[in-house]
């Protein structure tokens, strides 16, 4: 998933351990209030990257 306001990218493979997001967790269980670490907006503003589509 891409922050579509920064660019950021979420790699489930690295998670996002300053808000407790554990390396391996898929973009579905990582917590509603989550916030870009960029940008500071919320799950709301994030796309899924093309190679991600199925």
């Amino acid at each position: 998933m891409q922050c579509s306001v920064c660019q950021w990218i979420y790699d489930p493979a690295k998670g996002e351990p300053m808000q407790d997001v554990a390396p391996g967790t898929p973009w579905s269980e990582v917590p509603d209030n989550f916030l870009c670490p960029e940008c500071s907006l919320g799950k709301d503003v994030f796309d899924e990257l093309a190679s991600e589509a199925k």
